[in-house]
This record gives structure tokens, C-alpha cells and sequence, in this order.
């Protein structure tokens, strides 16, 4: 009876650390390898973007292609992607399950690269904002994304609404300071993040007020600095 009621404690205080808030500054989640099935899931209420940036930092030494980033809906599995083409070495910004392609970054392995990426529904206009530099404006898709049942994951690809995943397309690494917002961020705003100074936390998801759950092998850790 002692075990049961002691099992079902730590399932309510697992469920609790899963379901709570938590401020990860100095935080980030770490992929160590390369399963179908490790991911984290973002939680937010947000039904409708008629904008939308999109900020984090990584560290990876994949050499393939690799999702960043995957947003779904029941309607459009790639409802907002960010992946990364190690074919064609560029990240490909997807909305609505439009592709735009950004190259010419200068994307190295192992080491921190700070990436924001913005879009507006009226102009249909996608653009990287990479370690605080910005790609050139291309055109994805106008129009709203809508839904009552958004599904956000690192780690993974979603080719179905949450699910689908394909080893091959994992992200393995670190990744840190992820924040959603719902309209686009100016530059300035932009270059203060990836200089990590003063910005407004994201408000739909905040790395300042997390809401997420892991399934597998991801863990949280302190976040790896360098010390000079």
C-alpha cells in the first residue's frame, strides 16, 4: 500500500513538473540522440496567427537535413517549419505548407547560432534572421493560420498532426531561449535578442514562462556557456 500510494505521489509530481509553467532562463533542452520519438511539445491557446516570429538558438553537429521548428494543424502538417536542408544549405521557412528557401548562411557545427524568423499574412512576406542578420524578403503565402488544435514540437518533423516522424529528419543538439510571437518583430527588437540583451519575452510561447511536456530522451540542463 506504501509503494502504490508512493508511485501515484510521483506520478502527480511528474504530471505537475510536465503540466507547470516553468521560467528555463539559463535552461535548455538537450536531444542526445537521434530517436523517432524524443521530442518536446510546446503548449499555447493560440488559435489564430495573422503574424507570426519565431526566435530560438541551437547548437548541432548533424550533418543532414534537420526540423528546428514544427508547428501543425489537422489541415496543414507544415503549418510552421523551420528546417534545415543540408543538401542545399539553407534553411527552408515553411508556412501553411509553402516553402521559401534562404541560403548562403553560414550555418557551422558546433556552435551557438541565434535564428529568428518572421512572416505576415498580408504580404505573404518570410524572412531569417540569422545570429542578428537578416536573409532577403521572399514571398511564402498570405492568409490567417487557423486552429483550434495546434501541435508544437521540437526535435521532430510533424508529417501528420503530431506524429509522423522520421528519424532521419531528428534534430540532435541543444537548444535554448525559445520564444513565439504573434505579430513580426522589428529588427532592432530582433538584433536585441540574438545579442541577448533586453527584449519583449514572446507572447505566445515565452522561454521565461514555459509550458511543455517530453516524451523520451530529452533532458533540461543548465545551459552550456563558454568561459574565456
Amino acid at each position: 500500500m506504501e509503494y502504490k500510494m508512493a508511485f501515484l505521489l510521483m506520478l502527480v509530481m511528474l504530471t505537475s513538473w510536465v503540466a507547470a509553467l516553468q521560467d528555463m532562463s539559463g535552461k535548455m533542452f538537450t536531444f542526445p540522440i537521434a530517436p523517432n520519438r524524443a521530442y518536446v511539445k510546446l503548449i499555447t491557446g493560440t488559435q489564430e496567427f495573422k503574424a507570426v516570429t519565431i526566435c530560438h538558438r541551437s547548437f548541432t553537429d548533424l550533418r543532414r537535413d534537420h526540423a528546428l521548428f514544427s508547428m501543425a494543424t489537422p489541415s496543414h502538417y507544415n503549418s510552421f517549419l523551420l528546417f534545415w536542408d543540408n543538401t542545399n544549405k539553407e534553411l527552408e521557412p515553411h508556412v501553411m505548407d509553402k516553402k521559401a528557401e534562404c541560403a548562403g548562411l553560414d550555418y557551422k557545427m558546433n556552435m551557438w547560432h541565434s535564428i529568428c524568423t518572421t512572416w505576415d499574412s498580408t504580404s505573404g512576406i518570410v524572412q531569417i534572421w540569422f545570429n542578428g542578420w537578416p536573409s532577403i524578403r521572399k514571398y511564402s503565402v498570405t492568409g490567417q493560420i487557423q486552429s483550434s488544435s495546434f501541435v508544437i514540437i521540437l526535435g521532430q518533423e510533424q508529417d501528420s498532426h503530431g506524429g509522423g516522424f522520421d528519424q532521419s529528419q531528428s534534430f540532435v543538439g541543444m537548444m535554448t531561449d525559445v520564444h513565439m510571437w504573434n505579430y513580426v518583430l522589428s529588427g532592432c527588437e530582433i538584433r536585441n535578442y540574438s545579442d541577448e540583451r533586453n527584449f519583449t519575452p514572446g507572447n505566445v510561447i515565452s522561454w521565461k514562462a514555459l509550458e511543455f511536456e517530453i516524451v523520451d530522451k530529452v533532458l533540461v540542463e543548465d545551459r552550456v556557456t563558454q568561459c574565456y
